[in-house]
């Protein structure tokens, strides 16, 4: 009698190659979004730049939130960053970004080092309405919305860097087991179809995703539309771990929870 695979057991060379293949593969996935961008606090930009990031030209902030017709499910994700410097290169550097789904965190927090978490993401257009939110632990510490007021011209396509840290926290809690690194993270993105929109940005208070300390004081613009994007990434430089390790919490609910040990078998 053939014995039954152990799927836990290690997968041959070949299956390995063919899941490299598929991922290369994808098709380009378009997502409905709505991105606001306004002026801050410069001082509170500056305080929220792990080193070697530095503040850049604006103190602005930047949040898209998108909702993904991925084959099989839906996807929400949304992305919260203030704008930043890495020596010459301008880019975005951001502070969390709720998925609706834990697929769309493990490549992006293991492999990249981006601060995604569950939340729920909340995209909706009724007529010429439209609002979007970001929420975790039942508070929308985001919201955008406003009426729609015609389209714009499609723009060409764009380079966009975000920066991340990827890093592991120590076992015994004293820091990291090894040196952190800096992500430059570049997506070429597209759109097809891009609409202005008249409204505001509500921000409130979450001890968890406290970013009503970056206020909006001058709002930019708003914007709703479809785009793809294709992204990849690479460590531009390791970092000094006690110049890092202040802001670790920004990536935790808790930091005490990366070190929680729930009795074995629970």
């Amino acid at each position: 009698m053939a014995r039954a695979r152990v799927r836990y057991g290690a997968r041959t060379e070949r299956e390995i190659a063919a899941t490299r293949t598929a991922s290369a593969r994808l098709p380009e996935i378009w997502s409905t979004g709505v991105v606001a961008v306004w002026e801050t606090d410069p001082d509170a930009v500056a305080a929220v730049l792990p080193p070697p990031l530095k503040p850049a030209g604006h103190p602005l902030v930047r949040v898209n939130i998108s909702k993904v017709d991925l084959p099989g499910y839906p996807l929400g994700a949304g992305s919260f960053a203030v704008f930043a410097a890495h020596g010459t290169v301008e880019g975005w550097y951001p502070l969390v970004m709720p998925m609706t789904h834990e697929r769309a965190l493990t490549g992006g927090r293991e492999v990249f080092g981006e601060p995604k978490k569950l939340g729920e993401v909340t995209v909706e257009r009724d007529g010429l309405a439209v609002r979007a939110s970001l929420a975790r632990h039942g508070i929308a510490f985001v919201e955008v919305r406003g009426t729609a007021v015609g389209d714009l011209p499609v723009p060409e396509p764009a380079r966009r860097t975000d920066f991340y840290f990827k890093f592991l926290p120590a076992v015994d809690g004293s820091g990291f087991d090894t040196d952190p690194v800096l992500v430059h993270c570049v997506r070429h993105e597209k759109v097809r179809r891009l609409e202005g929109v008249t409204g505001d940005v509500v921000l409130r208070e979450s001890p968890y995703d406290p970013v009503a300390d970056l206020p909006v004081l001058r709002l930019r613009e708003i914007t709703v539309g479809e785009k793809t994007s294709d992204q990849s990434g690479r460590v531009v430089e390791r970092v000094d771990a006690q110049a890092l390790l202040p802001y670790v919490h920004q990536r935790y609910d808790d930091p005490l929870q990366a070190h929680d040990a729930p009795p074995e078998g629970s």
